[in-house]
């Protein structure tokens, strides 16, 4: 028994053999594939008109009223940060000026205390300079009172060693007075 089996590329029914055109394409099929595409269309317009824009907008609004948001938020704290960004520039400004007066009335106050330390230390040193002199002329004073007196007894013993006799004290005296020029 012998079966023979063969591989066929008809469609069954014989439908291939009776009109040959792909269904798409039959003319006599127009009518009803333009209603099944009407009503498609019409399910799927009122499908993305109900459902699916209504979803979108929202998002798109929401996703707008964001931004909005967000941009308003950043402009106030842009508008604060340039209002902070004044008050420390302004009062930056104020620490400086502030710094400078207190060094200038500090540079006054240190001039005036060394101007007056100077002057104190001028007085001291002329009053000093004076006591200094007075005891100068004072010395020079004693000392040339000395000097007569060490030059009368200095001619003596010179006229007695020369002479070999003491000389008066008027003759010292005037002998002395003679050479001091007075």
């Amino acid at each position: 028994m012998a079966t023979t089996t063969q591989a066929t590329t008809e469609a069954h029914g014989g439908a291939h053999a009776a009109g040959g055109a792909f269904p798409p394409f039959d003319s006599s099929t127009f009518g009803s594939q333009l209603i099944w595409l009407a009503l498609a269309f019409g399910a799927l317009y009122l499908l993305m008109s109900k459902v699916a824009l209504p979803r979108v907008a929202r998002i798109l609004d929401e996703r707008n009223g964001k931004i909005t948001g967000d941009l308003e938020t950043a402009a106030k704290l842009k508008s604060q940060t340039d209002d902070a960004i004044a008050s420390y520039e302004k009062a930056l400004a104020d620490a400086r000026a502030n710094a400078q007066a207190i060094a200038g009335e500090t540079r006054d106050k240190l001039q005036a205390e060394t101007d007056a330390r100077r002057k104190a230390l001028e007085a001291d040193l002329h009053a000093k300079l004076e006591a200094a002199e007075a005891q100068i002329v004072a010395g020079k004073t004693a000392a040339m009172q000395n000097v007569r007196g060490i030059a009368a007894d200095a001619t003596a013993a010179i006229v007695q060693q020369l002479v070999g006799r003491t000389p008066s004290t008027d003759e010292v005296d005037a002998a002395v007075s003679q050479s001091l020029g007075r």
